[in-house]
């Protein structure tokens, strides 16, 4: 929500329901970002009304509501691929490329995509080339004027926001596998600035040839999954003028053996073998496609959303369930 009429709108249809069903909360859950109108809606209800509050993680929301949507009780964790464009980080950053060790009452960060500024916060979800700028700065690569992302700002606004980056002014750091989708899309060539989120990255995927069998790869290091050697074969493969239908599917590969690869780590070092995937990203039939098949064919239980969305739409069932077992202890 981002605006007082979705505020209102949103209390209406909490009325309207409580109305209908003759329900009334007894806990009230609510997102880990402070800010957000919806935690600001809960809070002050909570306040008014002496009820309990729960602050539930997003993407150990995500977990949860695939979880719940198989009927896991929770007994027992699973890895859980949460992979999204946004949530509010327990270190306060933007995660979004998240590896989790999770039950319905808490989770283990695991692993998750190597941290790297985002230069104007959201406003640089319409603008995937500062994305793709502020990743390559990060990583101590060129701006090399032959790339599509480089040409499309004039050498002053290279220099403006090389310097908000080196001055951190407004470059929150994010873990975002959706960002780091949009910057691999506008590297490519895709588009450098989009009219709604996960543009580039959803025309990223259609360019995607199902032939193609090489990859990308991704290094693991300690809790990191580090993008320095797929970003270098990328844009080797970007100068040398290699087809986006490829580039595309090259990108897609490496991501999906990154998961089958982390969850093997994992699996390694804890004994779990079920999987679940959620978040925004999964969405992309491709990526998910190729993931199940790797993590299936080395004998991991994959649950994937069918009923509830893989997108934020499920993130509420997730962090009802997260709410009732903490209060249930």
């Amino acid at each position: 929500m981002e605006n007082y009429e979705t505020l209102k709108s949103f209390e209406q249809g909490v009325e309207h329901f409580e109305r209908l069903f003759r329900v009334k909360p007894e806990t009230i859950a609510h997102d880990l970002h402070p800010n957000y109108l919806a935690t600001r809606y809960a809070l002050e209800r909570a306040e008014r009304e002496s009820l309990p509050t729960v602050a539930v993680q997003h993407h150990h929301a995500h977990i949860a509501s695939c979880m719940a949507e198989h009927g896991l009780d929770g007994s027992h964790p699973v890895i859980g691929l949460s992979f999204d464009g946004t949530g509010y980080g327990e270190d306060g950053a933007i995660w979004g490329g998240e590896i989790l060790v999770a039950d319905y009452k808490s989770f283990q960060r695991a692993f998750h995509l190597e941290y790297f500024p985002l230069p104007g916060g959201d406003a640089a979800i319409k603008k995937p080339v500062r994305t793709a700028l502020a990743l390559l700065w990060s990583l101590g690569f060129d701006w090399d004027e032959q790339l599509d992302s480089v040409k499309e700002f004039c050498a002053q606004d290279r220099n403006i926001l090389r310097a908000q980056l080196e001055k951190k002014i407004n470059t929150p750091m994010t873990s975002s596998m959706g960002r780091l989708f949009d910057a691999a899309a506008a590297l490519a060539g895709v588009r450098q600035s989009v009219n709604y989120e996960g543009q580039a990255a959803i025309e990223f995927e259609a360019a995607a040839d199902s032939a193609e069998a090489g990859k990308y790869s991704f290094g693991l290091n300690q809790h990191t999954v580090e993008t320095r050697t797929m970003l270098e074969a990328l844009i080797k493969d970007v100068m040398a003028g290699v087809h986006l239908s490829k580039i595309s599917a090259k990108f897609h590969n490496g991501l999906a053996e990154m998961a089958r690869d982390v969850c093997l780590k994992i699996k390694s070092e804890t004994g779990t073998d079920e999987v679940a995937l959620s978040g925004g990203v999964w969405q992309n039939m491709t990526l998910l496609r190729k993931a199940v098949q790797l993590l299936e064919a080395d004998g991991f239980k994959v649950y994937i959303h069918q009923e509830v969305p893989t997108n934020d739409g499920g993130v509420s069932l997730g962090q009802a369930v997260i709410a009732a077992k903490r209060m249930r202890g």
